[in-house]
Parts: C-alpha cells; sequence; structure tokens
C-alpha cells in the first residue's frame, strides 16, 4: 500500500486505477492481492447461429513471499498466507460455464473458483474457464455488414493485473473486409486461418495482444466486417450431401452384394443320398 500526502487538498488529477482511495489531501494506492496473470489467452469463437464460444486460458501466479518449506496447522488448514480461492464474475447471459485444468473438471460454486491446491508464494497454477453467449447480445448487422462488440478483456478477480493477455477472435468462414476498432492501442499479431472439419474454406482468426492490463482496460472492442448470407447455407448443405453419400454407397454396396451371392439349387433328401453313393463307388471302385 502507497499513501501519498498533499501541500493541498485541490487535486486536479490522478491515476484511478484499483484500488484506490481519495481523502482531502491524501491519495492511497492499494492494498494489492498477491496474485497475478501471468498470461491469459481468450478466444472467442463466433457462430453465426446464434452462439459465441469463449475459453480462458489463465496462468496464475502468487507474487508474496516465497513460501521456505510448507506446514500445515494441527487442523489440517494452509496458512493465512495461502489463496485459496477467489471469486470472478462472467457476463450475465452466460451458460454452459466449464472449469477445468490439465486433470480434468474442477467443481466451483457461485464462480468462486477453488485451485486444486492453495497457492503460496511464488507458487504457481494453470485452469482454464470456458463458456457460451447468445451472439445477438453482441453481433449485429445490416445486410452483409456485420460488426462484433465485445470486451477485450473479462473480470477475473477484483483489482486484477494482467501480465499479457493474447486475444484470438475466430470468425466464420468466408469473412472479409475485416477491420479491428479498439479501445485503447493495441499490439497486432500475425492473424491465422482455423480449418474447420464441415468448413471448405478456412475460418479467419483475428490476434491481437497487451501487456499489463488492469480492470480499466475491461472496455469494448469492434469488429467490422462482411459476410454473405448465402454462407449460412454451407453446413446444411454439406451435412445433408454427406447423410446422401452415406446412403448412396450403402444402397450400391448391398446391390453389389447381392448380384454376387451364390444361389445354391434345391435339392430333395433322396437325391442327395443317390449323390453321395455314386461318389463313394467312384472313389473306392
Amino acid at each position: 500500500k502507497t499513501q501519498v500526502k498533499l501541500a493541498t487538498s485541490n487535486i486536479i488529477s490522478y491515476t484511478q486505477i484499483k484500488p484506490y482511495a481519495v481523502s482531502s489531501n491524501k491519495i492511497k494506492d492499494g492494498p494489492f492481492e498477491d496474485i497475478s496473470v501471468n498470461r491469459l489467452e481468450r478466444t472467442v469463437q463466433l457462430s453465426h447461429w446464434g452462439n459465441i464460444a469463449v475459453e480462458k486460458s489463465i496462468h496464475l501466479l502468487h507474487t508474496g513471499a516465497k513460501l521456505k518449506g510448507y506446514e500445515f496447522q494441527k487442523d489440517g488448514r494452509s496458512g493465512q498466507a495461502s489463496i485459496k480461492s477467489y471469486k470472478t464474475v462472467l457476463p450475465a447471459s452466460a451458460f454452459g460455464v466449464r472449469y477445468r485444468d490439465t486433470n480434468g473438471n474442477i467443481s466451483t460454486s457461485n464462480m468462486n473458483l477453488r485451485p486444486r491446491f492453495p497457492l503460496f508464494g511464488g507458487w504457481k497454477t494453470q485452469y482454464i474457464l470456458s463458456y457460451n453467449l447468445s451472439s445477438f447480445e453482441y453481433s449485429f448487422n445490416s445486410d452483409d455488414d456485420y460488426v462484433l462488440r465485445m470486451r477485450v478483456i473479462d473480470h477475473i478477480f477484483d483489482d486484477m493485473v494482467v501480465d499479457e493477455a493474447v486475444v484470438n477472435i475466430i470468425l466464420p468462414e468466408g469473412c472479409a473486409g475485416i477491420q479491428l476498432i479498439p479501445p485503447y492501442p493495441l499490439r497486432s499479431e500475425a492473424d491465422t486461418f482455423l480449418l474447420h472439419l464441415l468448413g471448405y474454406l478456412c475460418r479467419p482468426t483475428i490476434v491481437f495482444s497487451k501487456n499489463y492490463m488492469v480492470e480499466n482496460h475491461m472496455s469494448d472492442f469492434e469488429l467490422i466486417y462482411k459476410f454473405p448470407k448465402i454462407l449460412l447455407l454451407q453446413e446444411s448443405i454439406l451435412i445433408i450431401t454427406f447423410i446422401f453419400m452415406i446412403f448412396l454407397f450403402t444402397a450400391i454396396f448391398n446391390c453389389l452384394d447381392s448380384s454376387r451371392a451364390v444361389h445354391l439349387p434345391s435339392i430333395s433328401i433322396g437325391d442327395l443320398t443317390f449323390k453321395m453313393r455314386d461318389i463313394t463307388y467312384f472313389i473306392y471302385r
């Protein structure tokens, strides 16, 4: 925590980054949490069929005094210097929330995220938080002109500090004329293309990043692009064609299999007896 005492209470301007407080001629910064985000990788995948999939890969670091040794209290709990859980805030319309790490899903309650183990000074952990949003709240269009309006980063925990954030925006196949309007200067990375399972075109992916971000950077960007609506039928046509080809090949295979089948002539028990007798006579004569 830092406190600055001025000669007068007439403060013209000051940096308003949480946590801070102003009282008369004093400005207080802090206290700050002993946890920071080393790296945040945020992926937003847009579908014009009504869904936006968001996935955040978060690397946390306990920035407090490094732990020397490890001891539990008599009741088995870890000490007060550890971070056992913290609360995050998601968009109100988020659904299908999943919280997992490299070992699998982690249980959570009311978005009170609890790592698999308490974090002590110098300890790290990594997890993935994913959820879905309804696209009509963030994607708008007029004919073939579209605009996606979302936050650059979301809330992770109160008074958060993010050392590095990388954002990937995956658009549908066929998008063109892409233009990013950021709320503040961002570092553009090399754009890529993602090959989709049901598409014959690659999905354009816009990548940008920024270092040293705080809650004040939770502002909206705008991504403007053009998308021919006829391409909305692309996946439906591909699925129908794929199913039709399966039925067609199945029908052809059944026809070929039936034509190759060997039909044995009908024969009575008496005829079979006489033929067996003739064969026996032929062998032993």
